[in-house]
């Protein structure tokens, strides 16, 4: 099951929302969790960020790409837009440093988020969804 055009819409707006998602990755430091302003929807079956801050999510995916995504919107729950507030995203990343794919996620981020400090240099993190979970292991993907 593809991502729903109104799930697309919701991670688009997420950060300005103020529901943005967390990205969890595990390396030799341990646990970390992360809030990706970011995030877009790249295709029917990943997720992508542009990674700028080059700091410990980028040192964990050198040792392991699974991360999972977390994205909690209560309000489109209440609202009945979203059956679940609570999906959790897990998959592999491909960080991508140039060419094609690079150029997609830098072409489909929001104006904020091309003109960031830090965005010229950016990596794309590629995420291909395995899975997809509500708040109540529902499988949504």
């Amino acid at each position: 099951m593809p991502l729903s055009a109104t799930l697309k819409s919701l991670i688009r707006s997420a950060w300005d929302d103020g529901y943005p998602l967390l990205v969890a990755t595990t390396g030799p430091l341990g646990p970390n969790i992360a809030p990706k302003g970011s995030m877009i929807a790249y295709d029917d079956e990943h997720l992508a960020w542009w990674e700028r801050s080059k700091k410990g999510v980028l040192d964990n995916l050198g040792h392991d790409r699974r991360v999972c995504i977390m994205y909690a919107n209560f309000k489109a729950q209440r609202d009945g837009v979203l059956e679940s507030g609570f999906i959790r995203f897990f998959g592999q990343v491909e960080l991508i440093e140039s060419g094609p794919v690079h150029q997609k996620i830098f072409s489909l981020l929001l104006p904020r988020e091309q003109t960031h400090v830090g965005a010229d240099t950016g990596i794309g993190a590629l995420v291909h969804i395995e899975r997809a979970l509500d708040a109540r292991g529902k499988q949504i993907m």
